[in-house]
């Protein structure tokens, strides 16, 4: 009679649901309507009454810790399932999913309507975002980034936010060099308008103060929604609801009391708080990606300057110490190292079970590496995150995407012996002079082509530079570690052009690099090594 009663209670629902356990609780998977919208999947249960108010919540955090039940228990909590109902509704699956199966590099966004003034008085929007930190590495870290810029700049994507819950365990008792990085690269998607909205969602818990988790938060120095006392805001739920209850009956029925509290106090947060647009996060997720693809491009060609710079300095020297042998024989020849450029496959990687060529984004004008390593899943070189109104933005010549490849094979930098007169020598360096420069002696025109190659060198190093100052502008977490990776190099380059101002500059930057900063940096260079 019991089980009549709950079944007439969600019956819309349970007719709308697949049956997966029908013991205690009786476990349904919900169907939602599913639509893919690029590297968005869209999931609607429910139809959206647009006279309603939507909240929407993004979600964010390591790998393992909880995301997809939590999904489900906000799901059960805007539905109005109570503990005495003795059913569960699942909008994703749970966890139980070997690791392979249930990675993905799609943003997920769970809309459910129909529920209004039931238990919430809107209905909610939660972003699934793939997890930091998993097997797969940094290079998918970094792809996680680049979908949330697609879902914040797209027409059809999300433009404003009122909530973002970080994710983690209760049961996270220390800074690791894992924790710090994965919080590190979480509060680096954001702007810094959004620090009020960010709030703790600790799972796995017992109900207690995670004291050990919220000092984690602090060490790490996250950037959130503080109370009175200056502590994280912070939520509480434990991952057992769809749990058989023939055993330990009491025990998960406190556990049901925890999570229902959390979810009362999150939704309450939600309730009140004003949603904030995500012009600045896109802007920050642009930045970060321009500042790791200008910086990858940027070691490239600077290398190849000074390959060149010491090509002519060589050559130089040569031209003097062989000048009368010159004169008298014209076939006099000298040997050099030539700098040419020359396509390199790419070696596949492995992601899921499945096996892919990475790719980069190559200009054929410039001959040059626009984005690698980090080019996504794009199918075209325009939609690339690089491409600003058609054309590179890393590129010497700012190239239009149509001069672009997106292949398997990369630009790369070497070296071959080669024996020139000086003839050679001419028409190689002079032979697209002007008339003008064309009355300077051979020496004097080399003399000026190494001091053009030193101001281009100069401008790739300011253009990293810039990029850097923008998101200490904009970026709720400047100091990340996808920027302080690049300091060190920078700093050396800097003090080569002899820019005191801005190597000061740069020094103060690296030396905020903190107890977590060096924690995630660690975690991050150890990863680095295992790929290659």
């Amino acid at each position: 009679m019991e089980r009549m009663h709950i079944s007439y209670k969600y019956k819309d629902i349970i007719s709308k649901s697949l049956l997966i356990n029908s013991g205690s609780p009786a476990l349904y998977q919900l169907k939602p309507k599913n639509v893919e919208l690029g590297h968005l999947t869209r999931m609607t249960f429910g139809k959206k009454n647009p006279n309603k108010v939507n909240k929407t919540i993004l979600l964010v955090g390591e790998t393992g810790a909880g995301k997809s039940t939590l999904i489900n228990t906000m799901v059960n909590y805007t539905i109005g399932v109570k503990w005495e109902d003795k059913v569960w509704f699942q909008i994703v699956e749970e966890e139980g999913r070997t690791q392979s199966e249930s990675q993905t590099s799609n943003v997920i966004m769970y809309e459910i309507f129909g529920f209004e003034d039931k238990i919430l008085p809107y209905s909610l929007s939660i972003i699934d975002t793939p997890g930091f930190g998993d097997t797969r590495g940094i290079k998918n870290d970094t792809i996680v980034s680049h979908r949330l810029f697609d879902l914040f700049r797209s027409e059809d994507g999300v433009h404003e936010i009122h909530a973002v819950g970080i994710v983690m365990k209760a049961t996270d008792n220390r800074v690791s060099e894992r924790l710090s990085y994965v919080l590190n690269s979480v509060m680096s998607l954001f702007g810094k308008n959004l620090e009020n909205n960010i709030v703790a969602l600790f799972t796995n818990s017992d109900g207690r103060e995670p004291k050990n988790a919220i000092e984690a938060l602090l060490k790490t120095k996250v950037k959130c929604a503080k109370n009175e006392k200056s502590k994280p805001i912070y939520f509480l739920f434990d991952n057992c609801q769809s749990e058989d209850r023939t055993e330990d009956e009491e025990l998960l029925e406190v556990a049901d009391g925890i999570s229902e509290k959390g979810m009362r106090g999150f939704t309450a947060f939600v309730g009140k708080t004003e949603p904030k647009r995500l012009i600045t996060t896109a802007e920050v997720l642009n930045e970060r990606i321009s500042l790791v693809a200008s910086i990858q491009n940027l070691q490239g060609r600077i290398k190849l300057i000074e390959h060149k710079a010491k090509e002519i300095q060589k050559i130089q020297k040569a031209l003097k110490k062989h000048e009368e042998e010159m004169k008298k024989n014209e076939v006099f020849t000298m040997e050099f190292a030539q700098v040419y450029k020359a396509r390199e496959p790419i070696k596949s990687g492995k992601w899921f079970k499945h096996h892919f060529l990475e790719k980069a984004l190559c200009c054929t004008v410039c001959e040059e590496n626009c984005h690698y390593p980090g080019c996504t899943l794009i199918l075209k070189p325009e939609h690339c995150e690089v491409m600003k109104k058609g054309h590179c933005t890393v590129c010497t010549k700012k190239c239009p995407a149509s001069a672009h490849v997106r292949e398997s094979w990369k630009y790369v930098s070497k070296i071959k012996r080669v024996n020139w007169t000086k003839k050679d020598v001419e028409e190689k360096y002079m032979s697209n002079k002007a008339k003008s420069e064309k009355k300077l002696s051979l020496i004097k025109n080399l003399e000026t082509e190494i001091k053009e190659l030193s101001m281009e060198k100069s401008q790739l190093v300011d253009v990293a530079y810039q990029h850097v100052i923008r998101l200490e502008q904009i970026a709720l977490q400047a100091d990340s570690v996808t920027t302080f990776v690049f300091l060190d190099f920078l700093i050396e380059k800097m003090k080569e052009i002899g820019d005191t101002k801005k190597v000061q500059k740069l020094e103060e930057m690296k030396s905020r690099e903190d107890e977590g900063t060096k924690l995630a940096l660690q975690y991050m260079w150890g990863k680095v090594t295992d790929m290659v």
